[in-house]
């Protein structure tokens, strides 16, 4: 099995899909770009992801993969869509430095319910040969005898190649402790595949950049036990030009349900984007043709704008449907062109004590999520980057009242949220 970090390089795929996941920037790392290629030409090609429920929503950050899926699945092939009911309650340990909190099964049930709803918004689901299909690993890890997982899938396993791996190095070189429970967490994600391989057929495995030890021990475990030729691909792990990690604000993560972020909130990330990453989200998260995505990226100076509000429809359109697509334009101009407080903004309500008593600006920037701590809070008073309908606030100790009409409250141009 080899890889390499540039595994596009001179290669000429057969099949027009592994042309479209290269040319849009799907592809990082693969165990045999090669044989995927002719996997993809000869057939309908079953293909997984696995997601773990540690939250009850997704956020952007997750949506590589899904998108990835999304494609594979407009070019006939079969999405396979695994929960990580049973993986949850260990905790993936790939490059963290500490242990995930361990949730209760009714925790991991919530969860599981959440996230099954950005799947079903991007993927088709049904009985097709290349309908998407959603399994819960909970279903075979729960009822797996310890002494029958030793013997027939741990004696597989090197300690020293899994010692190897970058996400577990990184750990150890840290000083960090690695529990055993986690270091179990690689055995179980290839049991996965195995399971899958058998029930389904499934010859692909696709994640994150950071799950490439992992789906390696997959690949490697399904060669030893039933000898068969499947394959691995890694998703890059997307950051912006200035090197943050997707996925992740000063506010705090961009959730993908609209309970946990509103769409208006949602559009305005992909709308504050990086002049240097537009083109690159437009191929990514938007499924407009490359040529198109070609020509807008010619875009300079207030042109690239429009460009950026393309970007945000288009990405806010696929999760949220077009209709909150064009309500969270329509509210951003407004609320950039007007000094009233914008109706469909994402909205913060004061009970009747804090009306009557005020409240401090500075815990009410941290509540609307338009800072994540008092200390940035103050940070941005104090650069004069707080408005309140408008008008600069110099004062971050002072108590808010709103009595009558509702206030906008703005951190810097593009961020409002109403106080009512």
């Amino acid at each position: 099995m080899t890889h390499s970090d540039n595994p596009t390089d001179a290669f000429e795929p057969r099949s027009a899909i592994t042309w479209t996941l290269v040319e849009r920037g799907y592809v990082n790392q693969v165990t045999d770009l090669a044989g995927v290629d002719g996997a993809f030409a000869a057939g309908v090609v079953p293909v997984y992801a696995g997601f773990d429920a540690t939250a009850d929503s997704l956020h952007v950050g997750h949506l590589m993969p899904i998108m990835a899926l999304r494609r594979l699945q407009q070019a006939g092939h079969k999405p396979i869509v695994l929960i990580g009911g049973g993986t949850t309650r260990i905790g993936d340990p790939s490059f963290r430095s500490a242990a995930r909190p361990m949730l209760s099964e009714d925790e991991i049930a919530a969860n599981v319910a959440g996230i099954r709803k950005v799947f079903e918004r991007l993927l088709t689901f049904g009985d097709g040969p290349s309908d998407a299909v959603m399994v819960n690993n909970a279903d075979w890890l729960d009822r797996m005898a310890w002494i029958d997982m030793l013997r027939d899938v741990g004696k597989h396993f090197s300690v020293n190649r899994m010692l190897s791996f970058d996400s577990v190095k990184t750990r150890l070189e840290q000083q960090e402790n690695l529990s055993f429970l986690e270091f179990n967490y690689m055995i179980l994600q290839a049991v996965d595949f195995l399971e899958l391989f058998r029930r389904t057929g499934c010859r692909l495995q696709l994640g994150g950049g950071d799950q490439w030890g992992n789906i390696v021990g997959g690949v490697d475990l399904l060669r030893r036990i039933e000898g068969a030729e499947v394959f691995g691909m890694t998703t890059p792990l997307l950051t912006t030009a200035s090197g943050v990690k997707m996925g992740k604000t000063a506010a705090g993560a961009v959730w993908v349900n609209e309970d946990r972020l509103s769409p208006y909130d949602y559009w305005q990330f992909w709308r504050n984007a990086e002049d240097a990453d537009v083109v690159r989200f437009l191929k990514l998260f938007t499924e407009l043709p490359i040529d198109e995505i070609e020509r807008l990226g010619r875009a300079e100076g207030a042109e690239l704008n429009a460009v950026k509000e393309r970007l945000a429809n288009e990405a806010t359109a696929l999760v949220h449907g077009r209709q909150a697509a064009d309500h969270a334009q329509q509210t951003a101009r407004q609320a950039f062109g007007q000094g009233e407080a914008a109706a469909g903004l994402p909205t913060v309500e004061l009970d009747d004590a804090e009306r009557t008593a005020g409240v401090m600006l500075i815990d009410l920037l941290v509540r609307a999520g338009l800072a994540a701590s008092k200390s940035e809070a103050r940070r941005a008073i104090s650069g004069r980057g707080v408005r309140i309908d408008g008008e600069v606030v110099e004062d971050g100790d002072g108590l808010l009242t709103v009595a009558g009409r509702p206030l906008r409250l703005s951190l810097g141009k593009k961020r409002h949220v109403v106080v009512k």
